[in-house]
């Protein structure tokens, strides 16, 4: 086989990269080595006492869930982490988005990661949605919902949103996977450029970080063609940041398919806009909290009285 050159090495590179984060859309070495619930939330710090934050340990289907809610008004502002992020990824937001809004903050913890159990097989974007709708539901949450959603996160907002957007009355979707994105071109460069991770994690696949990259490798290409097909409901507006670097930094080509996907999303509807992160890598939440924030508070501003 002839050497590859040098440009498409690189090019491979930033692809892998970004494979990685639209199938675990975050930090995968964000996850702990415990893997028994119980220990995982002995080891998260205690909610401080300005913020009154309560955690919530739920149930959906069989397996525990670890909502922590800090308590406000009627609205109901739901921070949903990157892939392989816990709820701790928001942790200097909420009581920011406390203070500034009055608004009741949720962060939660999905199935596998924190204090949440871990779910054996691959990950399914619908058993996601059945678990924050259920955990919203037990919380008593059917409406005024502002959903923040970073990365892979994304997938689950669209999902949601399909189905359920009486409950939703904006979202601000954060450097996230959006169905645009997911063509039949696009799905097989991704499949081909992640299999030597998928391939390295299998050797060790009790380890929580190769554990979600597995989970959600199984049966990505099937998953996202059916999540290509996803259209967002024209009843709920939304917000698009996109990072300027974008998770496919060094990889123009793809670079631009990730922001021709946002300004695709945003133009095939109403009431969406698109904002860009200058200067942010894909972790906008930890780059640029302040923008994040104002677009947030942006959109509770926007909603009908």
């Amino acid at each position: 086989m002839s050497p590859t050159p040098h440009r498409r090495r690189s090019t491979y590179r930033a692809l892998s990269a970004l494979a990685l984060l639209t199938l675990t859309a975050g930090t995968l070495t964000a996850c702990g080595d415990n893997d028994s619930a119980p220990e995982r939330a002995a080891s998260s710090p205690p909610p401080s006492p300005e913020s009154s934050t309560s955690l919530h340990m739920l149930t959906n289907d069989g397996h525990r869930l670890a909502f922590h809610v800090t308590q406000g008004d009627d609205r109901t502002i739901v921070l949903d982490s990157g892939g392989g992020e816990d709820s701790s990824q928001w942790k200097d937001l909420v009581p920011k988005l406390h203070a500034n809004t009055g608004a009741t903050v949720i962060t939660y913890d999905r199935a596998g990661v924190g204090a949440s159990d871990v779910v054996p097989g691959p990950w399914k974007v619908e058993s996601a949605v059945s678990d924050l709708k259920s955990g919203l539901e037990q919380l008593g949450v059917t409406k005024n919902v502002t959903l923040v959603s970073h990365s892979q996160a994304g997938e689950i907002a669209n999902y949601f949103a399909k189905d359920n957007p009486a409950m939703l009355s904006g979202a601000v979707l954060v450097d996230a996977n959006l169905p645009q994105f997911f063509t039949d071109e696009q799905i097989p460069r991704l499949v081909a450029a992640t299999k030597p991770q998928v391939d390295a994690a299998m050797k060790d696949p009790d380890k929580p970080a190769n554990r979600q990259l597995i989970s959600t490798a199984d049966g990505f290409a099937p998953a996202h063609r059916a999540f290509h097909q996803v259209r967002w409901p024209d009843s709920v507006p939304a917000t698009v940041i996109v990072s300027e670097k974008t998770p496919l930094d060094g990889s123009p080509e793809d670079a631009q398919r990730w922001r021709d996907a946002a300004a695709s999303f945003v133009g095939d509807g109403p009431d969406r806009t698109l904002v860009t992160a200058e200067g942010s890598s894909h972790a906008v939440p930890k780059d640029r909290p302040d923008l994040v924030l104002k677009e947030i508070e942006a959109m509770l501003a926007n909603e009908p009285s």
